[in-house]
């Protein structure tokens, strides 16, 4: 019902005729309010398969529950079935675009979804062009050294030494990160709709959160699914990213 209501709306508002950024704003701000429910994808031990939840969601999916909706309205004319979001999400999450059924065809890690996607013509990693970005050297082994948090590593613990050559393919990548002192002077390259990942303090992964940029005033503003009860564990247009 959320998604018919959604297409719904951006139909009758005609958002198919604005930039791919505004649209995935715009879907964004359409699902202020949404509870934040962390682990909507764990739902068998061994088969993997495309799913969505919006009914709650966590700071990756919203953001691509965003994005996939942005993307229908020009994949195809209406009316739109639920089949056709699963594709457009199965497009971002799944290396190369495509669900194998194995838990390992899912990207798991931010920096390879946006190297895949860059790499496929799908998006635009603009962070190595920001004002003051740097490279980030990491080793990436959250995953296998968390690997009892996850359903299907538990599960499957023949797929943790596989998980492990797939962290350190991602960790020979180059990736680029703005600190936070500067980024108050990227603000003004951001845009509607641009994803933006938080880079974490953490010793092993690159980044812990992930939403959308909503310009204001000149300001970006991040729009989020937050876990934090302060903020009332739902999606929210937060302060601007420096702040």
């Amino acid at each position: 019902e959320r998604f018919r209501s959604l297409m719904a709306k951006a139909e009758r508002e005609n958002w198919r005729r604005l930039p791919i950024g505004q649209r995935t704003a715009n879907f964004g701000k359409a699902m202020l309010g949404v509870p934040y429910v962390n682990f909507t994808l764990e739902v068998h031990d061994r088969i993997e398969s495309p799913v969505v939840n919006l009914d709650g969601m966590d700071c990756w999916t919203f953001y691509e529950n965003a994005l996939g909706m942005a993307r229908l309205l020009t994949y195809k004319p209406g009316p739109y079935t639920k089949e056709d979001l699963l594709h457009m999400i199965e497009l971002e999450r799944y290396r190369g675009g495509r669900c194998t059924g194995s838990y390992l065809s899912r990207m798991h890690h931010l920096e390879e979804v946006f190297y895949d996607n860059q790499k496929r013509g799908l998006a635009t990693n603009i962070t190595p062009t920001l004002p003051g970005a740097c490279l980030l050297d990491r080793e990436l082994k959250y995953m296998t050294s968390a690997w009892r948090d996850y359903r299907q590593l538990r599960n499957n613990r023949d797929l943790i030494p596989k998980m492990g050559e797939i962290e350190k393919r991602i960790s020979n990548l180059r990736i680029y990160h703005v600190p936070k002192s500067r980024v108050r002077a990227v603000e003004k390259h951001l845009e509607d709709g641009d994803i933006c990942a938080i880079t974490t303090t953490w010793k092993y992964p690159y980044t812990s959160h992930v939403g959308l940029i909503v310009k204001q005033g000149g300001r970006a503003r991040l729009m989020h699914a937050t876990s934090k009860k302060s903020k009332g564990r739902e999606m929210v247009l937060d302060k601007p990213i420096s702040d």
